[in-house]
């Protein structure tokens, strides 16, 4: 795949950490979330005016994005990718905020915007049921392979659907640790599935 001729060396060097990742090197993964995590955030930060909501965006944007390396094309740099995955996260985060508090008032309640963040904290997000809903023994034998703070937190959020609040004040780690490996440990496991589907379809 050919990139474009006027990206810059950081630009160049992103593409082929991004190849890398395709392959599943986790190193590339890890340098690529190093490299971008913070400039993410605090963009994110200053569109959504909460450090909770704003790390659970760059969260599911680095999710997303590695989940869908194979759609990026480098017309244009990984960095812009990127950083549009997060603008459209945040985006569709201030609407449904926006609606679920216009919801709430409009029944009178008290402290809409607490408990919209409690709801938005504790509730499954669809991609967190599709793990939840892979609850077979072959699932339960990939994640005993994981190491162990990876294993334990999956556990107590996927199995047990405990809430970030919970799970820090139940391993007593800050919430922003208790996010940040849980990303961790669900790309481990997502890339795990993924070699498992690939080795599986060349065995026909």
């Amino acid at each position: 795949m050919e990139i474009n001729p006027n990206f810059s060396d950081n630009a160049k060097n992103d593409f082929s950490l991004v190849e890398k990742a395709k392959e599943g090197n986790q190193k590339a993964y890890a340098e690529l979330m190093q490299r971008y995590k913070d400039s993410i955030f605090f963009m994110v930060l200053k569109m959504v005016n909460n450090k909770d909501d704003a790390m659970d965006i760059t969260v599911t944007t680095f999710a997303k994005a590695f989940e869908n390396l194979d759609k990026y094309r480098p017309d244009f740099a990984f960095s812009t990718w990127l950083f549009r995955i997060a603008t459209n996260g945040s985006i569709d985060f201030i609407r449904k905020k926006k609606i679920s508090t216009t919801s709430i008032d409009s029944i009178g309640s008290d402290g809409a915007d607490d408990k919209v963040y409690e709801i938005k904290s504790d509730v499954l997000n669809p991609e967190e049921h599709s793990i939840k809903k892979q609850q077979t023994e072959q699932l339960k034998e990939i994640i005993d392979k994981l190491p162990t703070r990876y294993r334990t937190l999956i556990i107590l959020r996927y199995f047990d659907e405990l809430s970030y609040e919970e799970i820090a004040e139940q391993m007593d780690l800050p919430l922003g640790t208790v996010k940040a490996q849980l990303f961790r440990g669900r790309d481990l496991l997502s890339n795990i599935l993924s070699r498992r589907k690939k080795s599986q379809k060349s065995d026909f």
